[in-house]
């Protein structure tokens, strides 16, 4: 019996099991429900009888986000008790797993209890949380609202919601998306605050989308938003921005007409908007329409109209303008006084940048990273390397920390006065104290290096750069290839130009031009062309520059017929030639012992000859001995108002002295000292030895002893 009965009993409950196995979903999902109803039921009891205690939080444990929002539904008439719900949630089960429907209630009933920065936190987790589209977030926050506030709040809690989601997305950096909510929104027939309105227009502002700007401004007023004077001023500041000066007069009378008056902050947005773009008349107008509305001008008004002067370069007027605020009690500052110091260090006007120094200073006022990076680029910009780490000392001295824009201004300056030991000194400094080499440091050093023939040591910053992971780029390249085509190491420069192109890096006429003038000076024409077929390939026009190093080039090699050839395919081009150009054919007809073919392409130029035309065709003629061809070019120079130089005097006093005709070359030399122009050692060496020619040692003698006196060092032979 006791078997069967065992045996029963298995029988039945494994049945029972089988048959609750094969019950409807439908049953287990009602179970489930009275499940969470009696769960939610619970939490309420326990909420409204103010028991926080161990027994709540034990429920509180199983809730899912769907039970969630049934206790806060359970809340709606009650938001101060939803509240202790969501309190206590937070504070015992921070990490609870949210829906975006479970969010969406919670914020409501935040907003219900005005709780808006716990409310945009919240918002800002569903903006943030990935495969959430902007319609999604919408859609939830919608079909939550009427359950969570019930039907006579929900608009009113809706315009705050949508409110902070729109400002939510601008503060999050997403204000493309904040601009498709503010749309989506306003097709759903909800009216958005003006505060989210003014924050979609200033965040697109701010980004410079101004178009876009002014498309949400129209949809904002034809849907009926209360604009207000934030609105008006994010508007004009659009204007002011994109220079749409045109539109200011329109757009105040159109926020006048909506019962929307200027401000200060509107007539000082367009003071500076003016006097940004030099606009000073409007400038002045603006501030003296301020005053007729009862609105004094202050120190920003002010620095704006400074800024706007110093910018048309009126540096007095600048200073009028300052003494201006003193009289009437407006305490010029820092701000004040750098944008003079500005216009000082721009024009190199020294004493008047120190003077604004020294009565900044006079004042009390604390001089900041503007004021020292003007000072110091003034002085070592003019070479007054001394005084620029004076001034940089001085700004350590008094707490500011030199940033990488002092150190590259530095480094320029001392770079450019070919101090590049001094330069690598503050460069080190500039890595102590942990500021990172960028590539505009990188490149001003390789310039010093390079420009200084300092070749190896640019390999070696070369290589340091980019083991730093500091990508070279263009400007790197073409300094590098330029040092090196100076040098004649054309195998290095052109290695340097294939890592050029290997490193995606486009090479333009500059860099073509350096190699090509390399090759040129080499020798290599060949290689010059294939370098200029090269660029013709990749549509990199030819300047005047490039035909110019070409027909130097040949003209070098005594091929001027080539190089006219060149000369010929630049006129054809087009393109204008310079007298330095014309300048080279002649002195490579001259070198090629043609004087006369010179004297004809001279005749044929159509560009103003200058001295270097005349004194290059009258050294042609001398090395022919043609002293009466010389002498007529000088007169010709002097007719064109064009006065002969100490090169021109030169050249023929050393055509008498070859001659032996010293007593024309002695009265060259008095007609040129005559003339206010100092021999030089060429002078002298021509006259020594025109009269050690002539065995007239004593005369010989007598322009040794001058030229020592004038402190020129003989050479050996003497």
């Amino acid at each position: 019996m006791a078997a069967i009965l065992g045996f029963q009993f298995q029988t039945s409950t494994t049945m029972a099991a089988r048959n609750s196995l094969l019950k409807p979903i439908s049953t287990l999902a009602h179970q489930s429900q009275t499940t969470d109803s009696f769960l939610v039921d619970k939490i309420l009891i326990r909420l409204k009888q103010n028991k926080l205690n161990n027994s709540i939080n034990d429920y509180l444990l199983q809730l899912t986000p769907s039970s969630f929002i049934e206790v806060i539904h359970g809340c709606r008439h009650n938001p101060q008790l939803g509240q202790v719900f969501l309190d206590s949630m937070a504070f015992n089960f921070p990490k609870f797993k949210h829906s975006p429907a479970s969010l969406s209630a919670s914020i409501h009933l935040l907003v219900a209890n005005r709780r808006l920065s716990d409310a945009q936190s919240l918002l800002l987790r569903m903006v943030r949380k990935s495969g959430v589209s902007r319609g999604m977030i919408v859609d939830s926050l919608l079909s939550d609202s009427n359950r969570v506030v019930g039907e006579n709040y929900m608009s009113k809690s809706n315009a705050v919601v949508f409110d902070l989601l729109i400002r939510t997305y601008v503060q999050a950096r997403k204000v493309r998306e904040g601009v498709e909510v503010f749309r989506l929104v306003r097709r759903l027939g909800i009216c958005v605050h003006v505060n989210g309105c003014n924050s979609v227009l200033g965040g697109l502002v701010k980004l410079g989308w101004i178009d876009l700007a002014f498309e949400v401004y129209n949809e904002i007023v034809s849907s009926g938003v209360n604009v207000n004077v934030y609105t008006m001023n994010i508007v004009v500041n659009a204007v002011c921005k994109e220079g749409r000066f045109e539109r200011v007069r329109e757009l105040l009378k159109e926020f006048e007409s909506k019962g929307v008056l200027p401000d200060s902050v509107t007539y000082n947005t367009l003071v500076n908007g003016y006097s940004r773009v030099g606009l000073m008349d409007e400038a002045f107008e603006m501030m003296d329409e301020m005053r007729v509305k009862g609105m004094e001008p202050g120190l920003y008004t002010y620095n704006a109209i400074l800024n706007g002067v110093c910018r048309t370069g009126s540096f007095e007027r600048g200073k009028e303008i300052i003494n201006e605020m003193v009289r009437i009690g407006i305490h010029p500052d820092t701000t004040s006084y750098n944008t003079l110091l500005v216009e000082c260090c721009r024009k190199s006007k020294i004493p008047e940048a120190e003077s604004v120094f020294g009565e900044m200073l006079a004042k009390g006022l604390v001089p900041d990273f503007v004021t020292y990076s003007s000072l110091i680029g003034l002085f070592s910009r003019n070479g007054n390397l001394d005084r620029a780490l004076a001034f940089f000392h001085d700004m350590k001295r008094i707490g500011l920390v030199p940033d990488n824009v002092i150190y590259a201004i530095l480094i320029n300056g001392f770079c450019r006065h070919g101090a590049i030991s001094e330069a690598m000194k503050i460069r080190d400094e500039m890595l102590d104290h942990g500021c990172v080499l960028d590539v505009v440091t990188y490149n001003t050093l390789l310039n010093g290096f390079c420009k200084n023939k300092m070749l190896h040591e640019a390999d070696r910053l070369f290589s340091e750069m980019v083991e730093r992971g500091v990508n070279p780029d263009f400007y790197t390249f073409t300094t590098l290839i330029d040092g090196y085509s100076k040098e004649g190491n054309m195998s290095k420069a052109l290695t340097l130009f294939h890592s050029m192109l290997q490193r995606n890096q486009k090479p333009d006429i500059v860099t073509y031009n350096t190699l090509i003038d390399g090759f040129c000076k080499e020798g290599d024409m060949e290689k010059a062309n294939e370098l200029w077929n090269d660029m013709v390939s990749k549509t990199i026009i030819p300047n005047y520059i490039t035909y110019s190093i070409l027909i130097n080039g040949f003209c070098s090699q005594g091929r001027v017929a080539e190089a006219l050839r060149v000369w010929d395919e630049m006129i054809g081009k087009g393109i204008k030639p310079t007298i330095l150009t014309g300048n080279i054919i002649i002195k490579g007809f001259c070198r090629s012992g043609s004087p006369a073919e010179a004297a004809k392409f001279f005749d044929k130029l159509d560009v103003t000859p200058d001295r270097i035309t005349y004194n290059t065709l009258i050294h042609g003629y001398l090395m022919e001995d043609n002293m009466g061809k010389a002498l007529d070019l000088v007169e010709k120079m002097e007719n064109r108002g064009l006065l002969p130089d100490v090169v021109t005097y030169n050249v023929i006093l050393d055509g008498f002295c070859k001659q032996g005709r010293m007593h024309e070359a002695n009265r060259t030399y008095v007609k040129m000292t005559e003339k206010g122009l100092k021999p030089d050692k060429s002078t002298y060496v021509s006259l020594i030895n025109g009269y050690v020619s002539q065995d007239n040692l004593k005369e010989a003698f007598r322009y040794h002893d001058e030229m020592l006196q004038r402190g020129f060092v003989p050479d050996d032979k003497f």
